[in-house]
This record gives C-alpha cells, sequence and structure tokens, in this order.
C-alpha cells in the first residue's frame, strides 16, 4: 500500500492536506492507474487489500489524535473479489516434473514450493543454514514468513530436501539467483504449456497446489492450517470450498437417461 500511495504522491503531504478529495483521489488511482509486479493491472481483491490498509491507518491517525475527522468517512470500499485458486491436480504436477523448463532453477523453487507450500517471498530469501535435521523430526524448516513476519517450524518431506540437491554453505540462499520478473512468468507459462497444462499459472499457484492436494488427500484443515502458516483457519477454508466445488463437479459426471 504504502509504495502505491508514494507512486500516486510522490512528494510529503501533511495530515492537514489529508481531506475527502485526497483520499477518492487515490482510489481512482489503485482502480484505473496502479499496476501490480508482473505490470498488469491490479486484482480486484489487491485494490480491496491496498485501499483497506490505507483506511486504517487513517483511523489509526484519528484514534491517536493527529487528525479530528477520518477524511475516508462517506468514501465507498472496494468490494472484495471471488479469490481464485489455481492450482495443478496430481497428475498435471507429474507432468510438470517430467517437462524440461528453460529456467532449470524457477522449476525447481516452484516444484519445491508445490512439496512444502512455502511463498515466492520465503522461498527465494531461504538460506541453507534454515534447513535443518533431526532424528524425531526428519528434515524441516526454521523461518520467519516475510508476509506475516510469524516464525515457523515447517516440516518437509525427504522427497523435497532431495529434491535440492547438496547443501551450501550456511548463509548461502538455497535458491541463488532466483528472480521475479515478467520475463521469469513467461517461463513459467512456457514450461505449463510443454507439459500440456493450459491453465493460467502462476508462481502462486504452487502453494495453492500443496494445499489442495494436501486435502484430497486427506490431512485435515486444521493440520494443512498449520502447514500454510495461515494465523486464521477461515483462510485455509477457502482451499476446502475448492475441493467441495470439484466434488460437486464429480458428483454430476454421471448421467442417465432416465
Amino acid at each position: 500500500m504504502l509504495k502505491h500511495l508514494k507512486t500516486f504522491c510522490p512528494t510529503d503531504v501533511s495530515f492537514q492536506d489529508l481531506d475527502k478529495s485526497f483520499v477518492e483521489r487515490f482510489k481512482e488511482y489503485l482502480d484505473k492507474d496502479a499496476m501490480a509486479r508482473a505490470g498488469k493491472k491490479l486484482s480486484q481483491n489487491s485494490k480491496y487489500s491496498y485501499y483497506g490498509k490505507f483506511c486504517a491507518a487513517l483511523k489509526q491517525a484519528v484514534k491517536d489524535g493527529i487528525l479530528k475527522v477520518n477524511p475516508a468517512n462517506g468514501v465507498d470500499y472496494f468490494k472484495q473479489g471471488e479469490p481464485q485458486r489455481e492450482f495443478l491436480t496430481l497428475d498435471e504436477l507429474q507432468k510438470a516434473v517430467n517437462t524440461e523448463c528453460e529456467l532449470p532453477l524457477l522449476k525447481n523453487a516452484f516444484i519445491f514450493s508445490a512439496l512444502t507450500g512455502l511463498r515466492w517471498s520465503d522461498i527465494e530469501k531461504l538460506l541453507w543454514s534454515e534447513i535443518q535435521h533431526s532424528k524425531e523430526m526428519g528434515y524441516y524448516i526454521r523461518f520467519r514468513q516475510k508476509k506475516t513476519k510469524g516464525a515457523e517450524t515447517l516440516p518437509i518431506s525427504e522427497q523435497a530436501r532431495e529434491l535440492l540437491g547438496e547443501a551450501g554453505k550456511p548463509e548461502v540462499k538455497v535458491f541463488e539467483g532466483l528472480h521475479y520478473s515478467a520475463w521469469s512468468n513467461l517461463k513459467l507459462q512456457q514450461w505449463m504449456l510443454k507439459a500440456g497444462i493450459t491453465k493460467n499459472i502462476t508462481f502462486h499457484c504452487a502453494r495453492h497446489t500443496y494445499a489442495t492436494l494436501q486435502l484430497t488427500l486427506g490431512t485435515d484443515i486444521y493440520t494443512v492450517s498449520k502447514l500454510l502458516g495461515h494465523k486464521e483457519l477461515r483462510t485455509t477454508q477457502i482451499y476446502a470450498k475448492v475441493i467441495d466445488d470439484k466434488k460437486k463437479e464429480a458428483a454430476n459426471r454421471i448421467q442417465l437417461d432416465l
């Protein structure tokens, strides 16, 4: 939100200049001009999230006595969009594994995310020192989530560890050289198409894949929530809804002429 606010208004603004017009213009900027990292317009949920954080800051300013009146009063919020949770089936994930990618590092990182549920931001900064092993727990990762700042201990499979190959120095990144860009997104799409997958797959879909496969294969939702590092169970329930929708689709596939 702060990044977009600085783009919208690059010069310093005092609190006395924050009025309803400023709020409306910032909202319009988010709606029509703001760009996401991949060079696309913001999704409906991103607009909802950023504007919500902006309004929360204004409410806090009123609470702290900095503002007498909240300038966002009377300005409608963005409506929250229906979350899209695209994911790969186990068969599709296997096809991706068996298909060559022009960026092997990107492929390994994506597969590792699908096997562990880690976000891009946590994979990109993952150090060898954070991958640990004990006789009781097997392999696990001790890290702090970049998004939530929560300290996590995430068990990972032996297969996920084997994917990483020989360990490097403790202070070195596991996926050294991994970068986020529109070009890497293009190479990811090309890899998927080469594997015969026509879905609109982004890197974050690997995390969705992990969550939906865990639920599909019988892991209870509370455990999946903990593995994903969610603070609230309702965040994980979005994936459960996806599974329920797939069950309904399957139930309707058998049709008889009665």
